[in-house]
């Protein structure tokens, strides 16, 4: 029994969302391995070799595979998935783009938003926004896999000697081609990779407000900035910045919720974080219902007395 890790880089090195994806991987039994596909990416398969717990990685070079589109990747996959009992994909964006391809093409059902890995082919996952929790069991022959991350210690980026394969490269699709890509620069951290993030509600009222109270707070702290979906659609914060089910779902070391209420999607995206601090002046607001620490007071005031603090 052998798990395939589907590898998420940038042809010079393995992100994040890999590394707990290895870790829900090695929960399933068996070997570990690890698929890069990319163009030019010796420096992603090298990076990969050096992961805790990975026995060999297979490393898929071509130009087709240069920008990771879902047909040519799901192709590649496909060309090796006899040889595996497991397949995990990060339940990122990409992820999601590809598992079902893979899924659809092995005839199987895909498991999705896995939190943990009760055995070889018993998994636990939210329902429901996170409300419920429900126990599968796969009989397919080949169990596909989403990883939710935040369910999963990331495993040590460092550490590992796995053998580096060479596998041959799958002739693009012609189904799709990349035209460009449009990349926010930010100087914060990546909001699913951040320690701390510091995210804000509809109650900051606009957009200015919002960069007025919240951006100060997050740079004394370091801290990525997040938004929930009501501030995201009333134009205060941007699209990406969104935390929630329709969202980003995060688990930072440290969340602190200002002006957020706690809608049902919201909590599905950030509940899982290790410390919640919540600030409200409404006292029956849902989201103390899963903070650490809440403050009931006008955020107006006590996110700048917070922030003159620290």
């Amino acid at each position: 029994m052998t798990s395939l890790v589907i590898a998420e880089h940038d042809n010079a090195s393995i992100k994040g969302a890999t590394l707990n994806t290895v870790t829900a991987a090695a929960a399933c039994g068996g070997d570990v391995h690890v698929l890069v596909a990319g163009h030019n990416a010796g420096a992603a398969a090298a990076a990969a070799a050096q992961i805790a717990g990975v026995a060999k990685v297979i490393h898929a070079d071509s130009e087709a595979l240069a920008h990771s589109l879902a047909e040519n990747v799901a192709a590649q996959v496909l060309a090796i998935s006899s040889n595996y009992s497991h397949i995990l994909f990060p339940a990122t964006a990409a992820g999601k783009n590809v598992a079902p391809r893979v899924a659809a093409k092995l005839d199987v059902a895909q498991i999705s938003d896995v939190t943990q890995v009760i055995s070889a082919d018993t998994f636990e996952r939210p329902i429901y926004a996170g409300n419920a929790m429900a126990t599968v069991q796969s009989t397919d022959a080949t169990k596909v896999i989403t990883v939710r991350t935040t369910g999963f210690d990331a495993a040590a980026a460092t550490g590992g000697s796995a053998a580096v394969e060479s596998a041959a490269a799958q002739a693009d699709s012609g189904k799709s081609s990349f035209t460009r890509s449009e990349i926010a620069k930010n100087d914060r951290p990546e909001l699913t990779a951040a320690k701390i993030i510091v995210s804000g509600g509809r109650a900051l009222g606009s957009a200015e407000k919002f960069n007025e109270v919240m951006t100060p707070l997050a740079d004394k702290l370091g801290a990525a900035i997040g938004a929930s979906r009501a501030a995201v659609d009333a134009g205060y914060a941007a699209n990406d910045l969104q935390v929630g089910q329709t969202g980003k779902i995060v688990a930072p070391q440290l969340y602190i919720a200002a002006g957020i209420s706690g809608a049902i999607q919201h909590l599905a995206g950030m509940k899982d974080s290790k410390v919640i601090v919540a600030i409200n002046k409404d006292p029956e607001a849902p989201i103390f219902s899963v903070a650490d620490f809440g403050l009931e007071a006008d955020l107006f005031a006590a996110v700048p007395e917070l922030t003159q603090a620290l």
